[in-house]
């Protein structure tokens, strides 16, 4: 029989840098990966010689290539792809777009495009991929201590002008209020396919420098929705790299308040529904650090309670109290100021404020606080914020299973249940899962079996 013939490995030179650059021996790269393998419920055995297998070219099979980069990113304090590992191996060779604050204005055209088309393609890295807080928090530093974009005036392409920017906001208008009536499942193919078929094009095409900013700003607005349309169908992976790249397209319009706003209002809802407190405080901050002077008290106010979120699910009620004082205060004047507010801030009113601070005193453990913000917020939506609505009647159920009042609990949750069957919203179906957790302890009462049977017929 004859031999078959040996296929000579390259050796692997950037496992080998970031290694270096991580300060790692083999042995500590082995254990590290040991660990992160562990918590995923893998029991994997790497030492020192799997280590020098992967330098000299070996690629390991499964979940490894992740890990690893996985790994050596705790290690570095920054996101890793397997693509920077080397361990792509011909596939998922994008999986690392959209995770990078691009430091060029082409660079991040480049970037956003990519990942339109990616998901476009339904390339199942992006919705399968898990967040990293870090890969929340670098971009935030970056935007922090970069100046603005020198020029984004184009000469290459179609001719862009003022009235395909304004095109481009009634498109989001439109599809922002479908969004809040209907629920992102039903909307974000549409965004998307849009964003990759006629937006990609205005980017690539010719514009002058007036124009350029207002077109950066319409499209990172647009970026940002569609990154809160995947928090909505269950796809926070690919939330995070719209995030990310929106931020950036606020950079390159010269808007800092909306990137602020992008910090605050999005990644940082993001982290609180991912559970990790701390960041949404640090993301809040570093909204309000990056924005002084650069943002009305509308924002202002809406940064504070961003940050008062985080310091209620790390219990800190002192801190909490103080944010959501001072963005109740800042409100007030807003509300009294003659209208300097932009388009992307003008919907933070009252019962906005109000939803945010049910869901500090619910998470400080207060209930009475928390069904009074949330009754405050319900009186304060219209109609057409049928999702917002239904979150509020589900906020005003939980505070009153806190209370032990547990009919009015179910009554209150089944008009978010009602709301929802016209919604398609993962987010919404969230709130209903944790509504039914805390009503667990009160399975046997009538209210909460007819409650829970009700919730298993909704489609939601």
């Amino acid at each position: 029989m004859a031999a078959r013939p040996l296929v000579a490995r390259q050796p692997n030179e950037r496992l080998q840098a970031l290694i270096q650059e991580a300060g790692c021996s083999n042995a500590g790269l082995a254990r590290r990966v040991n660990m992160v393998g562990a918590e995923r419920g893998l029991d994997l055995r790497y030492d020192k010689t799997s280590v020098a297998r992967w330098l000299r070219g070996q690629q390991p099979r499964g979940r490894a290539p992740g890990i690893i980069a996985e790994a050596l990113g705790r290690k570095l304090g920054r996101t890793v792809t397997i693509d920077e590992i080397g361990m792509a191996n011909g596939k998922n060779l994008a999986s690392g777009v959209g995770l990078q604050f691009s430091p060029t204005v082409l660079g991040a055209i480049e970037q956003v495009c990519e990942l339109w088309r990616s998901d476009v393609g339904r390339r199942d890295f992006l919705s399968g991929s898990a967040v990293a807080a870090s890969a929340l928090v670098e971009p935030s530093r970056d935007w922090l201590i970069t100046g603005a974009d020198p020029q984004v005036a184009r000469n290459a392409g179609a001719r862009v002008g003022m009235s395909d920017v304004a095109a481009v906001r009634a498109t989001t208008g439109a599809l922002t209020e479908l969004d809040h009536r209907f629920g992102s499942g039903h909307v974000r193919p549409v965004v998307v396919h849009y964003l990759n078929s006629v937006i990609s094009g205005l980017l690539s095409g010719s514009y002058r420098e007036s124009v350029g900013r207002e077109l950066f700003a319409a499209v990172a607005r647009l970026t940002e929705l569609a990154g809160y349309m995947a928090v909505d169908t269950g796809q926070p992976g690919l939330a995070q790299r719209y995030y990310i790249q929106a931020l950036r397209l606020a950079q390159a319009a010269g808007d800092r308040g909306y990137g602020g706003y992008v910090l605050a209002a999005s990644m940082s809802h993001l982290a609180a529904q991912l559970g990790n407190p701390r960041e949404i405080a640090q993301l809040a901050r570093a909204a309000q650090e990056g924005t002084r002077g650069h943002v009305t008290p509308r924002a202002e106010a809406m940064f504070l309670a961003a940050e008062a979120r985080g310091h209620a699910l790390l219990g800190d009620s002192r801190t909490c109290l103080k944010a959501a004082g001072r963005a109740v205060e800042v409100l007030g004047r807003a509300d009294g100021a003659s209208g300097d507010d932009p388009a992307w801030i003008a919907h933070f009113d009252g019962a906005y404020l109000a939803d945010e601070l049910a869901h500090c005193y619910r998470d400080l453990g207060q209930p009475g606080p928390a069904a009074r913000h949330a009754a405050d917020a319900l009186e304060g939506h219209p109609e057409s914020r049928a999702r917002r609505r239904a979150i509020g009647y589900v906020l005003l159920a939980s505070a009153q299973v806190q209370q032990r009042e547990v009919e009015l609990a179910c009554a209150s949750g089944a008009r978010a249940v009602e709301l929802m069957g016209s919604l398609r919203s993962s987010r919404g179906a969230e709130y209903l899962d944790d509504l039914q957790l805390r009503l667990e302890p009160y399975a046997a009462e009538p209210a909460v079996r007819e409650f829970t049977a009700r919730v298993g017929l909704q489609p939601v």
